[in-house]
């Protein structure tokens, strides 16, 4: 049974949680950046615990002091810095060609592909056309990477795996499809479901 008093937790101020996130990044990555200077065998293995961080920082911080950002910037900064990071990880490796021809497509992908479902989920959707939209962009991600895995290394696009992922992928979003344009099932659902 639910109880009889309503009890609400007051609402934790977003500064004050920036702030929290802000002291555990970097204090992880200070921390591994001293300890690298100590531990010096396996070279600057502190680099990527560092850039990993500030990344975390990008992902995590700006949104929550900033009211209002727009999808397009959020994508943007969250984009440029995975970019940034891989850059870092394949400068290190001396893997500049690797970067530019696979891992730097890839990530252009990804990020085309979180705009455009910001944007399209950006108008009030229902629960049942937002999980077909997101399915659907599922499926379609492993389709750009296998083009762009098999143009890297083949110069040829051979699909493969990736078909299997949309037909499963379309298969899901067909019922779906059913279900938010047949009235009387919309309705069975979302009783079932508690939408």
């Amino acid at each position: 049974p639910f109880p009889t008093q309503r009890g609400e937790v007051a609402p934790a101020s977003k500064r004050e949680l920036a702030l929290l996130i802000t002291a555990m990044l970097a204090s992880v990555a200070v921390c591994c950046g001293v300890l690298n200077l100590f531990l010096r065998a396996g070279g600057a293995w502190s680099l990527y615990i560092i850039g990993a961080a500030v990344m975390l920082w990008i992902f995590l911080v700006p949104p929550l002091l900033k009211r209002g950002l727009s999808p397009v910037i959020r994508i943007a900064g969250d984009m440029v810095a995975v970019a940034v990071y891989v850059l870092a990880i394949a400068w290190n490796l001396d893997g500049l060609r690797w970067y530019l021809r696979l891992a730097l497509p890839v990530i252009l992908w990804l990020g085309a592909e979180l705009l455009a479902l910001a944007l399209i989920l950006r108008k009030g959707r229902s629960i049942l056309s937002t999980i077909t939209i997101l399915i659907g962009a599922a499926a379609l991600f492993p389709v750009g990477v296998e083009l762009l895995v098999d143009l890297y290394l083949r110069r040829t696009w051979a699909p493969g795996w990736s078909l299997v992922v949309l037909t499963v992928g379309v298969a899901l979003m067909i019922p779906l499809i059913v279900v938010r344009r047949v009235p009387s099932l919309r309705e069975e659902v979302r009783r079932r479901f508690h939408m």
